[in-house]
């Protein structure tokens, strides 16, 4: 896979829905009815970060769910590619980006969101043909106005915003001309997922699904 069909898959995913949930999710019997409970409201790109023992387990049962397009998130070596495609991870995404995970990602056929937080790191991943990319830690990096302030300057890129955003910043990123998607845990919040509120995070992800430019 090329970094120009990584990148077109990658666009087609952050089209799908304005927000793609970021997943920490800790026991593999909550992995279905969570993702059923996410793609009912409206969700159907689903980011499971390789942050918990059981995170390849939890995408493989997600993988099952009609209609989801999951996805493996904190990618940062090869064996985390291998092992997420293995898994049924249909697309990755990195907190930043290096050549030799860009190398696994297209020998894999992973279509990845790169991280980025710069223009320097944007013109790099851009130069070597990723024009989809995420931009982490968002927040932290400037937020919405830093974000904006690329738009001008390098308008072939488009942003996945993730790390502090929230349902009360959204609509600040998804505004920008730049930005296709986002990507929150907010609407799958731990006290949900451990008390087994399905139809509350149905409820979040429904709200989170009307959100748009």
């Amino acid at each position: 896979m090329t970094p120009a069909e990584a990148s077109i898959a990658a666009e087609k995913i952050c089209r799908l829905a304005p927000v793609v949930p970021v997943l920490v999710v800790n026991e593999v019997a909550h992995a279905v009815p969570l993702a059923e409970a996410l793609v009912a409201g409206g969700l159907p790109a689903l980011e499971v970060t390789l942050r918990t023992p059981v995170a390849l387990e939890v995408i493989a049962e997600m993988a099952k769910v009609d209609g989801g397009v999951v996805g493996a998130g904190t990618l940062l070596t090869p064996a985390d590619v291998e092992a997420a495609k293995k898994a049924g991870a249909t697309f990755g995404v990195s907190p930043g980006a290096t050549d030799t995970l860009l190398d696994a990602c297209e020998a894999n056929d992973l279509p990845l969101l790169p991280g980025a937080t710069s223009a320097s790191e944007s013109m790099r991943l851009l130069e070597r043909g990723y024009t989809v990319q995420k931009f982490f830690p968002a927040e932290a990096a400037g937020g919405a106005p830093f974000l904006k302030s690329l738009a001008s300057p390098l308008p072939q890129i488009r942003f996945c915003p993730t790390g502090g955003v929230s349902v009360k910043n959204a609509m600040d990123y998804l505004n920008l001309p730049n930005t296709l998607c986002v990507g929150g845990s907010w609407v799958a919040p731990t006290d949900l997922v451990k008390a087994g509120d399905w139809a509350g995070i149905t409820e979040l992800a429904r709200a989170a699904s009307t959100l748009a430019k």
